[in-house]
Parts: C-alpha cells; sequence; structure tokens
C-alpha cells in the first residue's frame, strides 16, 4: 500500500490537525445550544439579520470589507459586510420586537491574530425597557453556562485563569485608571465631557507614561488601556469595566448623573475583551451627529469614510429605550476550553491576508 505523504500539517482540514480540533468544535456546538436554550428560556427570539448593508457601522477604527451590487440595469451600487448586526437588529426593535438575539458572522478588516479573525462569530442580544445593569447579569450567567458545558472550573488565557461562577467585579474607566495608571481620568475632560489631550498628556507625564506630540485624547486613552489596564482585569473572577467616557462611547447614551460618563461597559475574562455593552442611544438627531464625528475622524486618521446609514437613523427615532450588547462567541468558547488561538475554535477559519 502506497502511503501519500502529509501534505500542508499546519492546515485546519489536515486529518491530524481536524482531530487535534474536533473536541474543541464539539465543545463550541453545544455552548451554542446551550445558550440558545438559555435566550429562549428567558423570553428572547432568534434572529437572522442579513449581513450585507449599506453602512457596515460608523466607528472611526473599525474596518469594513466592501462589495459591489449590481442591479438588473447594471446600475453599481456600494455595499459592505456589516462589522456588527447592530443596524439590523435596532430596526427589529423599532418594528416592535422587545427581546432578541442573533448569532451573526460579521467581518472586520485589518484584523487577525490569535484572539482576532476578519470573519466571526457575534453573539448580539438586545432588551427593551430594561436598563444596561440586566446585561451584567446577562453576561455573568453565558459565562457559568459555557463553563458547565466545557466541564470547565477555571477559565483560561495562558497562564491567566479566572471563575467563571464568580460574581463579576465592576468596576469605573475612571477607577481603573486610578488603580493601574496613577491617573484621575475625569480631570481631563470639561463637565460637558469635552477632553483635553493637554490634560491627559501632562498625566501621563507625570505617571512616568510616554505620548507622542500628535497623539489625540483618544489615541492616549487606548494606548493606556491596552499597556496598563487590560492586560490587569479579569484575573480570579471577571470585570465589568464601566462607564466609558461619553466621547469614547458613540452609541451609548450618557449617564444620567454625569455627563462626562455613558453607560457603557466591556467584559473582561483574563485579561481578554468579550463583550462591549450599551445603554442605547435613541437620539437619532445625536446619533447622526456622534456618527459624522466618528467619521471625520476616520477621515482624518485612515483618508476614508463609510456611508450614514439614513434609514437606521430613520428608525431609530421609533426605538423605546433600550439596552444591547455584542460578545464575542469564539473568544467565549476559547476561554471555557483553554483554546489558544480563535481559529482553533472554528470550523472553518477565514484564510488570513
Amino acid at each position: 500500500m502506497t502511503i501519500k505523504p502529509d501534505k500542508a500539517p499546519g492546515a485546519w482540514w489536515n486529518s491530524a490537525r481536524h482531530a487535534d480540533r474536533r473536541p474543541l468544535l464539539l465543545t463550541r456546538n453545544r455552548t451554542q445550544r446551550a445558550i440558545r436554550d438559555w435566550f429562549e428560556e428567558n423570553g428572547f427570539t432568534e434572529t437572522d439579520p442579513a449581513c450585507l448593508a449599506v453602512s457596515p457601522g460608523n466607528e472611526a477604527h473599525l474596518h469594513a470589507f466592501a462589495t459591489d451590487a449590481i442591479g438588473t440595469d447594471g446600475a453599481v451600487a456600494r455595499r459592505y459586510l456589516h462589522t456588527s448586526p447592530e443596524f439590523a437588529m435596532k430596526k427589529l426593535l423599532a418594528a416592535g420586537e422587545e427581546r432578541i438575539f442573533a448569532f451573526a458572522h460579521v467581518w472586520r478588516n485589518r484584523e487577525s491574530g490569535a484572539r482576532h479573525a476578519a470573519e466571526f462569530t457575534m453573539l448580539e442580544w438586545y432588551r427593551v425597557g430594561e436598563g444596561y445593569e440586566v446585561l451584567m447579569q446577562d453576561c455573568a450567567a453565558l459565562l457559568a453556562i459555557a463553563a458547565r458545558v466545557a466541564g470547565a472550573a477555571t477559565m483560561r488565557s495562558g497562564d491567566v485563569t479566572c471563575d467563571p461562577f464568580a460574581a463579576p467585579e465592576r468596576l469605573s474607566v475612571a477607577d481603573a485608571f486610578e488603580r493601574h495608571a496613577g491617573i484621575d481620568l475625569l480631570a481631563t475632560l470639561d463637565r460637558d465631557g469635552t477632553p483635553s489631550a493637554e490634560r491627559l498628556r501632562a498625566a501621563m507625564a507625570a505617571a512616568g507614561l510616554r505620548a507622542a506630540p500628535d497623539d489625540t485624547w483618544s489615541d492616549m486613552l487606548s494606548r493606556i488601556l491596552v499597556e496598563k489596564i487590560e492586560p490587569r482585569l479579569g484575573h480570579g473572577r471577571a470585570t465589568i469595566l464601566d462607564r466609558y467616557p461619553a466621547v469614547e462611547a458613540a452609541l451609548a447614551r450618557r449617564a444620567p448623573d454625569d455627563d462626562r460618563v455613558a453607560e457603557r461597559f466591556e467584559l473582561y475574562v483574563c485579561g481578554v475583551e468579550l463583550a462591549n455593552g450599551f445603554g442605547e442611544l435613541t437620539d437619532a438627531a445625536e446619533q447622526r451627529r456622534r456618527f459624522q464625528a466618528e467619521m471625520d475622524e476616520k477621515q482624518r486618521v485612515y483618508g476614508e469614510r463609510y456611508p450614514l446609514d439614513d434609514d437606521f437613523l430613520d428608525a431609530l427615532a421609533h426605538v423605546p429605550p433600550a439596552s444591547g450588547i455584542a460578545l464575542g462567541f469564539e473568544r467565549l468558547v476559547m476561554l471555557a476550553t483553554g483554546a489558544p488561538r480563535i481559529s482553533d475554535v472554528m470550523w472553518t477559519p477565514a484564510a488570513a491576508p
């Protein structure tokens, strides 16, 4: 018998490689099924948002995949693969849906690595008439579900572990900056939330941190988060990083007690960002203004901008008070299984550039 030489031993479709990945993929399936059951038991309706959109999203640092839709008359219209199902799902809220969820494939350009993929699965859900704090409880429930399905007592990323059954710590962004970077972040914001790059640059210098002369306030905030804060979150138990500066929360409403911050939080487990939740902004005029500001920044940094979805902005005026959140599903499975790479928990990983 002639044995064929082993070709592409590192490819995901190599039989030996697939045999190693298959237990993780089956855990992924069981986790998805258990999460679907949990949502349905809690009165949610599953939706299936379309992926092709007029606008892929209007955040300055998100990058989309573009394509051309050709009509029967040969006319060409630019369309995008969405970076989130958010616009479509909020239109469903305008239509009258009150509790919805979706496992949606999404696409983000310029993203690849152990925790990033150009195409991945986003679990997104919305609650009408409920505050964003309830989303924090949802996150705790989903962590426990994923761990139980995987048979894991702890979640793990590298050498860092987290108890998925412990109550998450709720920590404001301002408190995290004080604790981990020694910076009074709110002192760098005016009373209306306008940021001061000069004040933050001075605070960084006093804390012994580097900032480039042309860094914007947002550039410096991002550097501090990535270098000093995010790696320390979610150790031992999950962290809910809450009350982001309003200037960093384009889709969230401002906190009722402080115009400087917004009803936005992120969930961290083992130093890994897992979810991003909001008390949803439903003021269409304010949302348009924020989108335009985001696209102005995108034009400044990257030399391009994405169109606004006017249909979404029209629908937003009919969305009742709501909260919503997006969670990286593969990252959840990674943490529950201890898989080192996001591609390990994808049935058919997308080709990297």
